[in-house]
């Protein structure tokens, strides 16, 4: 499915946030609706897109393809952020994440929480990926730093 976004912000940064949100395409109001619709026949033309891969990590698998996450062959039940927070890590193998680098790719502006708030997603987390049998360290917490996928 293709993505249009079509807002009222009109700054460069958050272009650059919209489309590295998944959007295909940005338009900024007030627009011309001829142009409009021509940018969706436009997306519309574009060949059928592949579908994204399946992420891995040891035992660790996330298809985005149908939002499912397995950690050897047990299905963990995510919440949305938590999802995302995973798929972060799987998509930065080894990059490690600080609360607030985390808050600025998961969430907007307008909804912004606290730091605390990365923290309990990702203590979360950690609880699931161990009732699936995951060490309780597969989420590494590098000191001082922020997290990561923690390498064997």
């Amino acid at each position: 499915m293709s993505i249009l976004m079509l807002t009222a912000r009109d700054s460069s940064s958050d272009k650059v946030i919209g489309l590295d949100a998944g959007a295909d395409d940005y338009v900024v109001k007030p627009f011309d609706l001829a142009e409009l619709t021509a940018r969706i026949r436009a997306m519309g033309r574009r060949g059928k897109e592949t579908l994204p891969p399946v992420l891995e990590w040891q035992q660790l698998r996330l298809d985005p393809n149908n939002c499912k996450v397995t950690y050897r062959q047990v299905e963990l039940h995510l919440t949305p952020k938590e999802y995302k927070i995973l798929e972060l890590f799987l998509r930065n193998k080894q990059r490690v994440f600080s609360r607030s680098m985390i808050l600025d790719h998961l969430w907007s502006y307008e909804e912004a929480p606290t730091e605390e708030a990365v923290k309990v997603h990702i203590k979360d987390l950690r609880k699931k990926l161990r009732a699936a049998n995951a060490p309780a360290d597969f989420i590494e917490t590098v000191y001082g730093l922020g997290y990561r996928l923690k390498q064997i």
